[in-house]
């Protein structure tokens, strides 16, 4: 989809649009959670990270997600944003293993602190992934696909 196809969309909707598909209620508490804080910084984060980059073609949800999941390992100090990124890998059709190996792969360019963050969050996130399904709760996903 490109800016051309969606210029009567707004970049909020679009965002909003793409934040619930890749992110799902994960992404929406984010949100939440800046309103009473920061509202304006809300918006951007729907608008130019969901809304413009997300949306561009050339690079599917998959190895977007790839990509976001190896650069917030490798940051090594952004364990809140890696643990929703590692959600919404697994909601965009990535498996455990293969997030697994997108964090090893890291050790070698950011170090092995990092990569160990980095496992160490996946862990959470799988633990938590298999306690809603045990739960019969719902993934933090409200989208289906993959």
């Amino acid at each position: 989809m490109t800016h051309a196809q969606t210029q009567a969309e707004s970049r909020f909707d679009r965002g909003q649009r793409a934040l619930s598909r890749i992110d799902g209620s994960a992404g929406e508490k984010v949100i939440a959670s800046l309103a009473d804080i920061a509202p304006d910084f809300a918006r951007y984060v729907i608008e130019f990270p969901f809304g413009d980059i997300y949306c561009r073609p050339g690079l599917g949800l998959r190895d977007r997600e790839i990509a976001t999941v190896a650069a917030l390992t490798a940051l090594g100090n952004a364990a809140p944003q890696l643990k929703v990124h590692i959600e919404a890998a697994l909601n965009v059709g990535l498996s455990r293993d293969e997030i697994v190996e997108i964090m090893m792969q890291m050790a070698v360019y950011a170090g092995f602190p990092a990569a160990l963050n980095g496992l160490f969050a996946a862990k959470e996130v799988f633990a938590a992934h298999d306690g809603r399904q045990a739960s019969g709760e719902a993934p933090l996903s409200e989208s289906s696909e993959h």
